[in-house]
């Protein structure tokens, strides 16, 4: 089956962190965290609906400005989240312009923009260019089971990590995996279309077995026709929905580990920073960054079924292949030639081959430890 989710590292494994995730079938995306992101297309910045900032670090937040331009002068909601603090951050990023002027504008943008202030409790405030982006506090909201975000189609879990200041950890999961079985619609004579798109929101938002959905004229009929989703069901497989991790600029510490491990447990994949090599982690934990070795053990210990190293430190810029290599080692518990005097890692229960390159996830292989993104 085909995964909605469909993630980019937009700037690689070494340049600013930002993953654009788009979905398939529908002209929307998501984006976890605001690094540079001018290799993207404005057709794409303009479909976003959702941004999940981990913290504000310029690294991570620098895209703002490119954002708020490519979408000044559209009519656009855009839903924010980042750590506390976030809600006067994006209120000062947004006043350092003068809007004098917004009220020739016919279009309106809003920014909805919530802080995970605790793991129990969020904050939300509404900025809009009609009103000159002042604050509107919407006041706080209850977190429940760590989901800060609930669409129909897929939920945003967070962990607050510790990075010298608090830092967000994301996983998204879709809800349901939905599957057309075409087979089946030729049995029953029902046309393919853009109505399955509909038959599926259907299934994924839980509807009552007597919720109508509309048919366009087939092989049965010759009028569109509204049937019962109960009449509909047995076209469509149900399986468990995709679940992407992403964690970045985090102290290797118990606590950290522990909260990671919750959130990422049985990912179909994490995108995990690993900054330095194992022979640097002295350096990493003076910096609170993860090494390589680190990562690829988290992975490991969440049982995730692939893993994505990113965020790796400019100090390696042309060894991308040994910092893959002892990710790699770390995931499959064995010890790299590089990992210097850290030791055995754990034996895993399987091993992994290592495909260098960067990029997409393929669905159907199940044992590299990287895959195939490619470039925004």
């Amino acid at each position: 089956m085909r995964p909605l989710l469909h993630p980019t590292l937009v700037n690689g494994r070494s340049g600013d962190p930002a993953l654009y995730v788009e979905t398939l079938f529908e002209k929307r995306a998501i984006l976890f965290d605001l690094g540079d992101i001018t290799p993207l297309p404005p057709r794409k910045v303009q479909r976003l609906d959702h941004v999940f900032v981990s913290h504000t670090h310029i690294d991570h937040f620098i895209g703002f400005d490119r954002l708020l331009r490519l979408l000044v002068g559209r009519d656009k909601t855009l839903a924010l989240y980042g750590p506390v603090g976030f809600i006067e951050q994006v209120h000062h990023k947004l006043q350092a312009y003068r809007w004098n002027l917004a009220n020739r504008y016919e279009s309106d943008l809003v920014f909805v923009v919530t802080e995970v202030a605790s793991s129990c409790e969020s904050r939300v405030a509404l900025f809009r260019l009609r009103n000159a982006f002042a604050a509107e506090p919407i006041g706080p909201r209850a977190i429940a089971e760590a989901a800060i975000c609930s669409q129909p189609t897929f939920r945003v879990s967070a962990a607050i990590l510790e990075h010298r200041t608090p830092c967000l950890a994301f996983a998204i999961q879709e809800v349901a995996h939905v599957n057309v079985w075409k087979p089946r619609l030729d049995e029953l004579g029902l046309p393919v279309g853009p109505w399955l798109r509909e038959l599926k929101h259907a299934v994924m938002e839980g509807r009552p077995a007597h919720h109508l959905v509309r048919v366009p004229a087939g092989r049965s009929f010759s009028q569109p026709r509204e049937m019962p989703l109960a009449a509909l069901r047995s076209v469509l497989t149900v399986t468990p929905g995709q679940k992407i991790a992403y964690v970045t600029d985090v102290a290797d510490t118990a606590a950290n580990r522990t909260a990671i491990i919750s959130l990422a447990r049985n990912a179909d994949l994490l995108f995990i920073e690993a900054a330095f090599t194992q022979a640097d982690a002295e350096l990493a934990a003076e910096r609170s960054h993860l090494t390589t070795a680190a990562a690829g053990t988290i992975a490991r210990d969440a049982k995730v079924r692939r893993v994505e190293p990113f965020h790796f430190s400019s100090r390696y810029t042309g060894q991308e292949e040994r910092m893959l290599n002892e990710v790699s080692a770390a995931f499959a518990g064995r010890r790299s030639q590089h990992a210097g005097s850290g030791g055995e890692f754990p034996s895993a229960a399987s091993s992994h081959q290592n495909a260098p390159n960067v990029t997409r996830m393929r669905e159907d292989d199940a044992t590299a430890p990287f895959s195939r993104c490619r470039e925004a």
